[in-house]
């Protein structure tokens, strides 16, 4: 039996749910979940499915080969196909900040993100304690201006030897240059406040604080080469007032990086998410 998970795109029309269905069927395939979304503005139509099949792996590639000629070339569709049961592997990228490193290892330990952690990578040295703790491998690459391109080219050998699908900012604070980032399209998942481009810097909850705000948020997305303008995965806010300190602040915003994020990893992870037009469409 082999599972599978199926992510559908193409300009909406008439017809594409029972073409599709009744294909997966005629292939003796059992469809067990299935969510679509149309885009009215733009006229596109999207798709999950969660399939399984009585087949092996020479007749699951006949079937790609033949859904992509009598399907897919039918209504345009662009479509990837995921083996549901393989994990991904992650790499966490960090700096000195360690809340948000903590609250995914936890998960991962307790079994709530199904994916492998083969290696942490940092500019510093401090997290070194807790990736031993979890019995994972840190690898400590130092950078300056000067050494950016080189410690980008050791982090990638590392990403290769450990076969990465993708990668989590988890507070890592650097900016990641264009050719790191075209290597992993729609694969560096970042994280931080919401209060950009209003209060940028290194202590926007102090500039927030004495501004008054009634309103913190975090937001997850997608790493593009236009910083933190690349597509939303998750969000969410915690009201504050006037009796809430700097502290509070501060405590209250990394709680909610903590969660935003590791959402933003479990949809990623059972592929929940479809990039287009720089937006994401999130199934449920």
């Amino acid at each position: 039996m082999k599972n599978v998970t199926l992510l559908i795109h193409c300009p909406d029309r008439k017809g594409i749910i029972a073409a599709i269905t009744n294909f997966i069927l005629a292939k003796k395939g059992n469809i067990m979940y299935i969510d679509q979304h149309v885009d009215r503005e733009l006229g596109e139509f999207f798709m999950r499915l969660e399939c399984e099949f009585d087949t092996d792996e020479k007749k699951l590639a006949a079937f790609k080969d033949s859904f992509d000629k009598i399907v897919a070339n039918s209504f345009k569709i662009n479509w990837q196909m995921y083996n549901t049961e393989k994990k991904l592997n992650i790499a966490l990228f960090v700096s000195k900040y360690d809340h948000c490193l903590y609250d995914i290892l936890g998960r991962h330990a307790s079994g709530e993100l199904k994916a492998n952690i083969p290696i942490i990578i940092s500019n510093h040295p401090n997290l070194k304690p807790i990736a031993k703790g979890f019995s994972i491998p840190f690898v400590h690459i130092p950078i300056n201006s000067s050494s950016k391109k080189q410690a980008e080219a050791k982090q990638l050998e590392f990403l290769k030897k450990y076969n990465i699908d993708f990668v989590v900012l988890a507070r890592y604070m650097q900016i990641l240059s264009s050719n790191f980032v075209d290597q992993f399209p729609n694969k560096i998942i970042n994280i931080h406040h919401s209060f950009l481009p209003a209060f940028p810097g290194a202590k926007p909850y102090h500039s927030a604080y004495k501004r008054g705000v009634k309103i913190i948020g975090a937001t997850s997305h997608y790493v593009t080469s236009d910083l933190d303008e690349g597509p939303i995965i998750e969000q969410e806010v915690a009201k504050v007032s006037h009796i809430h300190n700097v502290n509070d602040f501060i405590l209250k915003g990394r709680d909610l990086e903590k969660i935003v994020l590791s959402r933003a990893i479990k949809c990623h992870i059972e592929r929940k998410v479809l990039v287009y037009d720089n937006k994401t469409v999130i199934f449920s």
